[in-house]
């Protein structure tokens, strides 16, 4: 008689501290779930998602194709096109800066009438 109480109080004990577990747990994930993984960093906005879209369409991307197979592939195909347009864009740049500096630092030279 004494064993079934003691065992009917140890399944008691142990059913609410499953609840109390199992409460704990979910209050958890739910706290987890909210936070953002990295703080400090940039949360991408719809306009900068658009612009970013309108950039990988000049280049030749179309979203309307849909889900095929393709899209993987087109899509890291335009990001590379991308990249080497802008690579281009700065080395035009750049390339412009060193002109006009390799301008500034040669000394004008005269024109000598005979």
């Amino acid at each position: 008689m004494k064993s079934n109480s003691l065992i009917r109080l140890f399944v008691l004990r142990m059913r609410g501290s499953l609840i109390v577990s199992a409460a704990l747990m979910a209050t958890s994930l739910c706290v987890h779930a909210q936070t953002s993984p990295a703080p400090a960093t940039h949360q991408v906005t719809r306009a900068e998602v658009l612009h970013e879209l309108e950039e990988l369409e000049s280049v030749g991307y179309n979203p309307s194709q849909g889900d095929n197979g393709d899209y993987p592939a087109d899509l890291q195909a335009a990001e590379r096109k991308l990249e080497a347009k802008h690579q281009a864009e700065k080395d035009a740049l750049m390339g412009g800066n060193q002109a006009a500096k390799t301008a500034e630092s040669q000394p004008a030279q005269t024109k000598q009438v005979p």
